[in-house]
């Protein structure tokens, strides 16, 4: 059986020079699936927003919302180590909100482990949120929450200003004690880079593939939107697909009283019914 996999687990797979490999679950049932598969960490992203929710953005969903389903993941999570994200406004205010609503996923929710969004301007959360025993992980270069500041999701550090920025970033989380970074939505040769800069695993998704680890939504890698997938994502199934043509299946059969058939039925003694009868 796979042991279980820690903040010490990240630190050693980079040095060991070994992929880390995550994905996000938002319930029992899905995480209980990754983590037997062999995950080694599973991010409760607020990405559940749009997956879950079925909002535009992550900005709608709410510490209440990241409790519960991280409560939920950590059911069916035996090996992987559970990440859960800090949603929009639940560090943006104070560092005291900050440390205490990371607390709330460590001690409510049973994440081992919260991520934030943002760089330099969070270090003073990183630190004192670090400082309460609680372990972070970074998340810079596209950050979803900033959908509004960015004009939309659209790549980062593409020019020397943005590059820089997003080097600055890494470098600062890095010093403020997070155990890994997420970089996101980033040119691969700068992603490059700051993995090669740094002493703290990376994590990409839309960040190339020299990154120290990888992590996809789990509703992308499975296919269950039709349309077209994201850029950086790949398709591994098209549960889409087969689910709608599942549900289309037992409809008609229902309607045309095809289900259920005789095996799945309960029986009875033909005497209790004819004294029932009488």
């Amino acid at each position: 059986m796979k042991s279980k996999f820690t903040v010490s687990s990240f630190l050693q797979a980079k040095a060991n020079k070994e992929k880390i490999t995550m994905l996000t679950a938002y319930d029992y049932s899905m995480a209980k699936i990754v983590n037997d598969a062999g995950i080694d960490a599973i991010l409760v992203g607020d990405s559940l927003g749009m997956v879950v929710q079925g909002y535009e953005s992550t900005l709608e969903v709410t510490m209440d919302d990241m409790v519960y389903h991280c409560r939920a993941v950590a059911r069916g999570a035996e090996n992987a180590l559970i990440v859960g994200d800090m949603p929009f406004l639940s560090y943006h205010v104070s560092v005291e909100d900050a440390v205490r609503n990371a607390g709330r996923l460590i001690q409510e929710g049973k994440a081992q482990a919260v991520k934030l969004e943002g760089g330099v301007e969070q270090v003073a959360n990183v630190t004192a949120i670090v400082k309460a025993q609680i372990p972070v992980m970074g998340h810079i270069g596209l950050t979803p929450q900033s959908v509004n500041l960015f004009g939309g999701f659209k790549v980062q550090g593409k020019d020397t200003v943005q590059a820089q920025k997003v080097i600055d970033d890494a470098l600062a989380l890095e010093a403020a004690g997070v155990f890994a970074i997420v970089l996101e939505g980033i040119p691969e040769k700068l992603a490059t880079l700051i993995t090669e800069k740094i002493s703290v695993p990376t994590i990409g998704i839309g960040a190339g593939r020299y990154c120290d680890g990888q992590v996809l939504v789990i509703h992308d890698l499975l296919g269950m939107y039709s349309g077209q997938s994201p850029k950086f994502s790949k398709r591994y199934a098209a549960l889409n697909e087969t689910i709608k043509d599942s549900v289309t299946a037992y409809v008609t059969e229902v309607k045309t009283a095809q289900f259920p058939e005789e095996k799945h039925t309960f029986t009875i003694d033909d005497a209790v019914i004819a004294a029932l009868q009488q």
